[in-house]
């Protein structure tokens, strides 16, 4: 005979076993408990169980539910829609670790804490903060609109670009790290340009491929800059990433291959009046570089170009290891 599964008492019935963590927006840090038989409607209305103060969220916007261990969700017919890890979703079940967007807040499913008093304490604070948003005054469309940030290490540059993508927002997605800024233009979710602060040489792919790398720091959605461009481009999130990460991986195989410093190469092997004017650019920004990063910095081109070009011409004999 296989024995059955215990079935939880009363109390147990009752405690959280998942929390909605709020990883984005002006909720930021906040938990919401989330019980077995539990329903969780969220919205603009100030009667819902989770009250989102924000013009982007509609007055009933999505229902969350945890019935016999599953997690399910389901948008009640929102203007902008809801996200489940970059897709927009109908209806569709969450699992631990999953990211639902709704307007400019993102929520993260996690394990509640295991002990009474954490559990107890988690409970008390999503009673205060849903409180504390329904008293907050309504958004009038006048005002500015929310703004969206985070960290890197909770929500990595990949997927919000193909969250941001999918739910086709508009503004300037600003990133630190390090002490280093980058900005990315986006407008129906695509990227039209994107920027170094402090490095106006660097084409804007070149950028973008580069702060694909970045881990750690923080991340903030301005509102959309209407500036035009000089070098502007107009590209998906998907086609980014698809040749980011190719860019990436070739990139980090090659770099072990060349020297930090190169010079020439006497006797030259071949007359410099056969290099192209592409190549004679790579041959002085190798000459008058540090280090092969701020080669990489000083070369015109996309990373990966600009090392491919290099090593082309150690291997032609114009350039040898300093």
């Amino acid at each position: 005979m296989v024995p059955r599964h215990a079935q939880p008492g009363p109390s147990e019935k009752n405690e959280p076993r998942f929390a909605l963590r709020f990883i984005s927006g002006k909720y930021q840090g906040g938990e919401y408990p989330l019980a077995e038989g539990q329903e969780i409607v969220i919205g603009r209305s100030s009667e819902l169980d989770m009250v989102l103060v924000e013009e982007m969220v509609s007055r009933k916007h999505a229902r969350i539910a945890l019935a016999d261990g599953n997690i399910s969700i389901e948008d009640l017919g929102s203007t902008n829609g809801t996200f489940v890890n970059g897709e927009k979703v109908q209806q569709g079940t969450l699992r631990e670790g999953d990211r639902v967007l709704i307007g400019t807040n993102i929520l993260k499913v996690v394990a509640a804490p295991q002990d009474a008093e954490a559990r107890a304490n988690l409970k008390a604070m999503a009673v205060g903060r849903v409180t504390a948003r329904q008293q907050q005054p309504g958004t009038r469309p006048t005002e500015e609109a929310p703004r969206m940030s985070g960290n890197l290490e909770e929500i990595p540059l990949p997927d919000l670009l193909q969250l941001f993508g999918t739910s086709r927002k508009a503004g300037v997605l600003v990133l630190r790290t390090g002490g280093r800024e980058g900005r990315i233009y986006l407008n129906e979710g695509r990227i039209r340009f994107a920027e170094f602060v402090g490095m106006s040489n660097v084409p804007p792919l070149k950028a973008v491929y580069r702060m694909l790398s970045w881990t750690l720091g923080s991340f903030a959605l301005d509102p959309p800059d209407t500036r035009e461009f000089e070098g502007a481009v107009d590209v998906s999130a998907q086609e980014v990433l698809m040749e980011g990460f190719r860019q990436h991986d070739e990139l980090g195989q090659l770099r072990a291959k060349l020297p930090g410093r190169m010079a020439l190469k006497l006797p030259l092997a071949h007359h410099l009046r056969e290099l192209s004017d592409e190549e004679l650019d790579t041959l002085e920004a190798a000459l008058n570089a540090e280090n092969l990063d701020s080669f990489l910095d000083a070369a015109p081109g996309a990373d990966l170009e600009s090392a491919q070009a290099l090593q082309s011409l150690l291997q032609r004999g114009y350039l040898r290891p300093a």
